[in-house]
């Protein structure tokens, strides 16, 4: 398939600069999986549209503060890094993305807001021009981001972030820190909703998928199909995979929360020797890459945001829905002036 068969005509105003005033005060368009049938709604009638005995599950991975800005020492220049994930045991050494890469090189010594110092290394396996390993003398904690780290607004985010952000671009019940982007579905929960969908008999779980390029890179190969997915980390605990089984045993529905939580399950998802597929508990990694023509093993049903053109998020929705109904859907949303990505508007696709 092409790249560009993911494309949508989008206008700049309908991307979402900022949450809604308070949060959950968004729209939810229902999206029906086999017919392309859209209807709309707010996030408060999920509780309507949510069966009793639905299994919902969410990804509580915490968003670190993951933008730091260095200052070269030798020449003064300021320069920004999304630091990804810590490469190596000892918590000093990490893999970062950064802007204007070319003039990054090995042995740049950069000064943090907190006068800390660290420096560029070379390191095997390097992927692309916009990466950097960076070495500290000492691990770096998360109080040292907090210290020294931005809340990681996506670049469509056309502003600085600020305390506002602290909080929103959080989801209420944001447990293990570990995230470079956060996994917005989750954005429009509030606790009054989650009480409200428990009482009508609805079981929330929760697993754990550190949201990173795996994510959030974006496709430069016209074949989708050669495109590679980043590798994130992700746990499903035990008695959670349990829980799932049981689910998918007793024929009630597995809700998934977000595209984070559907790579999780469907990567966590193993072959029985009947055929039939359960899934397992524990941690692991995962690179998997969803888009028309995969077979969900798990997941039967999905709250989603509106996911940017040509990107592996809206790719992954299409296996979901198929590409045409979702397109079409997206075409609506932008005729009824939906709110788009990260602090945008909701799908529900059942």
């Amino acid at each position: 398939m092409k790249l560009s068969d993911f494309n949508f005509e989008l206008p700049q105003e309908l991307i979402a600069q900022k949450p809604a005033g308070t949060r959950g005060d968004d729209r939810l368009m229902l999206l029906g999986r086999n017919d392309g049938s859209v209807k709309h709604y707010k996030v408060e009638d999920l509780v309507d549209l949510v069966e009793s005995g639905t299994l919902m599950i969410f990804n509580n991975s915490k968003v670190r503060r993951s933008r730091c800005y260095g200052i070269k020492t030798t020449s003064g220049r300021e320069q920004e890094f999304m630091f990804l994930n810590q490469c190596g045991p000892d918590g000093d050494t990490w893999n970062t993305m950064v802007k204007g890469a070319k003039k990054v090189k090995t042995g740049n010594i950069y000064r943090f807001a907190d006068g800390s110092e660290g420096i560029i290394i070379a390191h095997e396996g390097d992927d692309g021009t916009e990466f950097r390993t960076i070495k500290f003398p000492f691990m770096l904690t998360e109080e040292w981001f907090e210290r020294n780290g931005h809340i990681p607004l996506p670049p469509y985010i056309r502003r600085e972030d600020d305390d506002t952000d602290s909080e929103r671009y959080q989801t209420v019940y944001a447990k293990e820190t570990g995230s470079s982007a956060c996994p917005t579905a989750g954005l429009h929960f509030t606790q009054s909703l989650l009480d409200k969908l428990r009482a009508k008999g609805v079981d929330l779980e929760w697993i754990t998928l550190h949201v990173g390029l795996g994510t959030f890179l974006p496709v430069r190969e016209e074949n989708i199909e050669d495109h590679k997915m980043h590798e994130e980390v992700y746990t499903v605990p035990y008695e959670v995979a349990e829980k799932i089984n049981k689910a998918k045993r007793e024929g009630r529905p597995v809700l998934a929360v977000g595209t984070t939580s559907v790579r999780t399950l469907e990567s966590a998802a193993v072959k029985k020797e009947d055929g039939s597929y359960e899934v397992q508990g524990g941690t692991g990694s995962t690179h998997i890459f969803m888009y028309p023509g995969y077979e969900f093993k798990v997941v039967d049903q999905m709250f989603t945001n509106f996911h940017t053109p040509e990107s592996t998020l809206i790719m992954l929705v299409s296996a979901f829905a198929g590409r045409e109904n979702i397109l079409n859907a997206y075409n609506q949303a932008v005729q009824e002036r939906y709110r788009f990505f990260s602090y945008g508007d909701c799908m529900l696709i059942k």
